[in-house]
C-alpha cells in the first residue's frame, strides 16, 4: 500500500488497514508468535480458507504480516507479525479493555432492572 492511497485521517487509515473482524482476530492470534495457516484457521473457527487467505494476503501487502514458505513436501507456510504489525497490540489491548468494561456496564444495568 502506498502513502498516497491512505486517507488523511489516521483513524480512517487504521480502519482501512484492519477493515474486517478477521484481521483483528488474526493479529490477536499472531501476537502470541508465528503460526501456520492451519493453526490460524483452527483458532479462528468459522473462517473459510478463502477468507483467511484473502485477509492474510491483504495484511502481507500492507506490511503487517510476513509469510515464510518452506521448500518441502508437504508445503509449510508460516505467518508472523512484522514490527508494525506487533505495534497493533496496544490497539487490541485497548479494545479488550473497552469490551470488558462494556460487559461490566451491561451487568450493572441488568442488576438495576
Amino acid at each position: 500500500m502506498e502513502l498516497k492511497e491512505l486517507p488523511k485521517c489516521p483513524v480512517e487509515t487504521t480502519l482501512k488497514l484492519l477493515s474486517t473482524k478477521w484481521k483483528f482476530l488474526i493479529i490477536r492470534d499472531l501476537l502470541g508468535g508465528t503460526k501456520r495457516f492451519g493453526e490460524l484457521k483452527q483458532s479462528l473457527g468459522t473462517i473459510t480458507q478463502k477468507v483467511l487467505t484473502t485477509n492474510l494476503r491483504d495484511m502481507e501487502e500492507s506490511g503487517l504480516v510476513m509469510r515464510k514458505v518452506y521448500n518441502q513436501i508437504p508445503p509449510k507456510v508460516e505467518y508472523t507479525l512484522t514490527d508494525i504489525g506487533y505495534s497493533l497490540g496496544v490497539v487490541l489491548d485497548g479494545m479488550a479493555d473497552w469490551g470488558s468494561g462494556y460487559k461490566e456496564y451491561l451487568k450493572l444495568l441488568a442488576k438495576q432492572k
